[in-house]
């Protein structure tokens, strides 16, 4: 038996949360606008540095960014 768990990325929510457009958040994390874009779209995963980046301009844990069955 196979158990497979989605990450789901909520970027969207967080940055919602925080009052903050993607412009914003890419001035403020160093992360490109497009780049945001593709990740709360799930066009893209981001990597590790990148959710560094936009956690710490979020100011939030980067386990707040997504939700999984083993956070």
């Amino acid at each position: 038996m196979t158990h497979t768990s989605t990450m789901k990325i909520l970027l969207n929510n967080v940055r919602y949360e925080k009052n903050l457009t993607l412009e914003a958040l890419a001035a403020l994390s160093g992360v490109s606008k497009s780049t945001l874009h593709n990740i709360e779209t799930r066009k893209t995963s981001p990597t590790v540095d990148q959710l560094e980046k936009i956690a710490k301009a979020l100011n939030c844990r980067i386990t707040d960014l997504f939700e999984s069955d083993y956070k």
